[in-house]
């Protein structure tokens, strides 16, 4: 994609700036809505939902303007649907005719539109469609901002429903008046409570569904209840806890009931009254077991340097945390010019593997590969941006910034993830998967890096030509390939062996990039 023009970035940091300052999830979509429609032009506006709960049902109208009616709902077994799903890209349509996505333009009338998606690599929460009364509306300055704005709301709604879910569970902590002080580490768990004579004083409904608690067991010995489930380790360990007062996390070990056996692991924490009196104990499950996505934790901290921590530490090595903690200015809302080197990684083959497998096989698959590849990832100091389906997007020289570093790191990345595709030794890509391997795009310059959002709910993120550019090399890129652009290159010395290519034509360039291929490290 060609270089935003300073008009279209204008236009964009102005409607995100309205985006940055709401919570509200209705509130983000009707902002979506009128700013895409009123710095656009265009005529209809209009953005539908995916249902929740149902992955098959028909995406429903949210918030619609423009004089023009549309309809309340679009099926869900549409091509056009299928095709935002499946790719997460934008859809144009310049003019009415025979096309697979005719039900992009809303009314007869209109004469040309576009579709959006507005997702994250999370979570697929609908998408936008602009309409036009004029043929051939939807030109490249247009697309540039609803793809980079589009892009924002997404994360930004996202976020809105996450903080609606941690709004609702903190309600319902703070009914339970004696427990103010014990806010959990993850919203996503298994809670149970003891009093201070050790005997279950509540449970949530998750504790129920798993460990097979009952209303029965409340005021039961702990270590009654689950003699048979957990270890002698795991109940000597509580004891302890209730002994010293002092927090314990981490604890791992293996529940085993009728519903089968469950790995998990477990954060214990005192409960403490008025002048610090022991009240009790608070038990938190997590199933590592579960093959869906662990959800984010979060501790209710008043320390910045915290919520530093609980922001990258998943993302970033050890050190790279310490250091923004140490300068916690780094990553304050907002964003600004750095020069980088953008990553992307993507599985070569996956597509007609995944045909006829099942979910459960492929997400091991995934995870298993995705284990080994971030560590590699962290190990050499980059920053995990996102996952993109298949694909990992990762960031060197943000948010620290050390140029000739970035690059040597990100390419030797690269190399050892390929190295280790190609080992015998591997532990990923094995079976029916043996024959998957990798393409890598690389590409170094300037973007624009920082949080988005407020002091109390950030996304710390990339957007750019820069990241556009390794994007499309990551699909020049062959299997075992790890494909980088000369600005990347400069950056390298002798480092490592490398085959120069033909330049190669991508999309929103107009000359050819000169790009080479890295061998391995010299």
């Amino acid at each position: 994609m060609a270089a935003p023009t300073p008009q279209v970035l204008d236009e964009l940091v102005r409607a995100s700036s309205l985006l940055t300052d709401e919570f509200s999830f209705q509130r983000l979509i009707s902002i979506l809505v009128e700013q895409s429609l009123d710095i656009t032009h265009s005529d209809i506006g209009a953005l539908y939902l995916y249902a929740q709960e149902d992955a098959k049902a028909d995406a429903v109208l949210a918030y619609k303007r423009g004089r023009h009616p549309v309809p309340d709902r679009l099926p869900r077994q549409s091509e056009l649907i299928d095709f935002l799903i499946e790719s997460d890209e934008a859809v144009v349509l310049l003019t009415p005719g025979e096309s697979p996505f005719s039900d992009l333009l809303l009314t007869d009338q209109m004469r040309s539109g576009i579709a959006l998606p507005v997702s994250t690599p999370k979570a697929r929460i609908g998408f936008i469609i602009l309409n036009s009364l004029q043929p051939d509306f939807y030109n490249r300055s247009r697309f540039q901002f609803l793809d980079s704005f589009v892009q924002l709301a997404g994360g930004m709604l996202h976020n809105a429903r996450m903080f609606t879910e941690l709004q609702e569970y903190l309600r319902h902590i703070e009914e339970l008046k004696r427990y103010q002080e014990s806010v959990f580490a993850s919203m996503t768990n298994l809670l149970i409570t003891t009093d201070d004579a050790g005997r279950i004083h509540y449970f949530n409904r998750a504790a129920a569904d798993r460990l097979g608690v009952t209303e029965a067991n409340i005021g039961d010995k702990l270590d009654a209840v689950f003699r048979k489930g957990l270890s002698k380790r795991v109940v000597t360990t509580l004891d302890r806890v209730k002994e010293t007062g002092t927090s314990l996390l981490g604890l791992e070990g293996i529940y085993r009931d009728e519903r089968g056996d469950m790995d998990f692991s477990l954060n214990v924490s005192p409960l403490k009254g008025a002048r610090g009196r022991h009240e009790g104990l608070t038990l938190l499950f997590t199933d590592q077991t579960a093959e869906t996505e662990l959800k984010q934790q979060m501790e209710v901290v008043g320390e910045e340097r915290r919520l530093i921590k609980d922001m990258f530490a998943r993302y970033l090595s050890s050190d790279i945390v310490q250091n923004l903690v140490d300068q916690p200015e780094l990553v304050k809302p907002g964003g600004g010019s750095k020069q980088a080197t953008i990553f992307f990684a993507d599985i070569r083959g996956y597509t007609s593997f995944s045909e006829g497998m099942d979910p459960e096989y492929i997400i091991q698959v995934l995870n298993e590969y995705f284990s080994e590849a971030v560590e590699i990832v962290i190990r050499h100091r980059g920053y995990i941006d996102k996952f993109i389906g298949d694909c990992i997007m990762a960031a060197w020289g943000v948010p620290m910034v050390n140029e000739e570093y970035d690059a040597v790191q990100a390419v030797s990345c690269a190399v050892e993830i390929q190295d280790l595709v190609n080992s015998t030794s591997r532990t990923f890509f094995t079976g029916k998967a043996s024959k998957l391997r990798i393409g890598i795009g690389i590409h170094t310059g300037p973007l624009v890096a920082g949080n988005l959002g407020s002091s109390r709910r950030m996304d710390y993120t990339v957007i750019g030509d820069t990241v556009n550019v390794a994007a499309r090399l990551e699909g020049v890129a062959g299997a075992g390939e790890v494909i980088i652009t000369g600005e990347t290159r400069k950056h390298l010395g002798d480092a490592f062996r490398i085959e120069e290519r033909k330049p190669v034509k991508v999309k929103g360039k107009a000359q050819a990039i000169p790009i080479f291929n890295v061998v391995g490290k010299n």
